[in-house]
C-alpha cells in the first residue's frame, strides 16, 4: 500500500533564481521571509503535518519494505508478500546473476535488477 496523500516539493527559496544555490531544502531564516512566515503563495515548507501514517513510512515506493542482501542465503529469510530485495552494490555480476535467478524462483521482488 503506497501513500495516497502527495507531498509538496519542498525546494529551497529563490533555488529557481540563481544557478548557485541548490535545490534542496533549507530553512528560512530571513527576518521578512515570506515562505519563513507561511504566506499564501509562496513555497511549502515542512512540517510535521505532512508526515505519512505509521504502517507506511519506511516504505519503498512499490509498498515493498526494502531488505539489503549480500548472497542468496540471505534470501531464505524474505517474506515475497511484504519485503523486496535491493542486491548490495558490493556484489558482483556472477553472483548478482546467482541471486536474482534465485530471488525470480522464490517469486521475490528484486529492486536493482540491472545495475
Amino acid at each position: 500500500m503506497v501513500n495516497p496523500r502527495k507531498k509538496p516539493e519542498f525546494i529551497r527559496w529563490m533555488s529557481q533564481a540563481y544557478r548557485r544555490i541548490k535545490e534542496s531544502w533549507r530553512r528560512p531564516r530571513g527576518l521578512h521571509s515570506k515562505v519563513r512566515l507561511k504566506l499564501k503563495s509562496k513555497l511549502k515548507m515542512p512540517s510535521i503535518g505532512y508526515r505519512a501514517p505509521k504502517h507506511l513510512r519506511y516504505l519503498h515506493p512499490s509498498g515493498f519494505e526494502e531488505v539489503l542482501v549480500h548472497n542468496p542465503k540471505e534470501l531464505e529469510k524474505i517474506d515475497p508478500k511484504k519485503q523486496a530485495v535491493r542486491i548490495a552494490s558490493t556484489v558482483g555480476k556472477k553472483k548478482r546473476k546467482e541471486l536474482i535467478k534465485k530471488a525470480e524462483e522464490m517469486g521475490i521482488k528484486v529492486l536493482n535488477p540491472n545495475l
